[in-house]
């Protein structure tokens, strides 16, 4: 198995795990649109851990993430990440 399907696993056991969580701690409430929730819980620290990992870089984090370098700036903005 290679390096990048264990930690694909990895993470999707996080949320599979966090998502079973939320459904539970509800008690029987009606959930809030779980999509842009979740969404947005993981898209900020990806994107700072990038953009670390990039040394700030905003091209080469656009190229790690695999996104448009202006599609990039739009989301640092949306979570206020300078």
């Amino acid at each position: 198995m290679s390096i990048k399907t264990d930690k694909q696993s990895e993470i999707a056991e996080c949320v599979r795990k966090n998502l079973e969580k939320y459904f539970s701690d509800l008690d029987g409430a009606k959930p809030h649109p779980i999509y842009d929730m979740v969404l947005h819980a993981i898209e900020k620290p990806m994107l700072e851990i990038v953009l670390a990992r990039a040394g700030g870089n905003q091209t080469a984090a656009a190229d790690i993430l695999g996104i448009n370098r202006n599609t990039l700036r739009k989301k640092m903005q949306l979570h206020k990440i300078k």
